[in-house]
């Protein structure tokens, strides 16, 4: 059973490195603000996800698991607080040039 349990951890931290790798390659390569964004919340979001998900059967308590997906959730949090605060400036401002 622990021999599952390490392939599917790394299976499922390995995938959210990709994501958050993915997430950065958008960052870098998409032409304006509102997309750069999109792509860069989308994937972190997942990629944590991905994280705390392989994590989980590592944790030493229910606590643990439990203070995990807390953690989780406030990332979720602020990163859509953050992200709509961001895309609200932009379409105010309007496109940079």
């Amino acid at each position: 059973m622990s021999l599952a349990l390490d392939l599917f951890s790394i299976a499922a931290i390995s995938a959210g490195v990709f994501f958050f790798l993915a997430g950065t390659v958008g960052l870098l390569r998409f032409p304006d603000a509102l997309s750069r964004l999109h792509a860069l919340t989308k994937a972190d979001n997942l990629g944590l996800g991905l994280i705390v998900l392989g994590l989980l059967p590592r944790a030493e308590s229910l606590l643990a698991a439990l203070m995990l997906v807390a953690i989780w959730a406030l990332v979720q949090l602020a990163g859509a607080t953050a992200a709509q605060l961001i895309g609200r400036a932009v379409r105010r401002k309007g496109p940079a040039i």
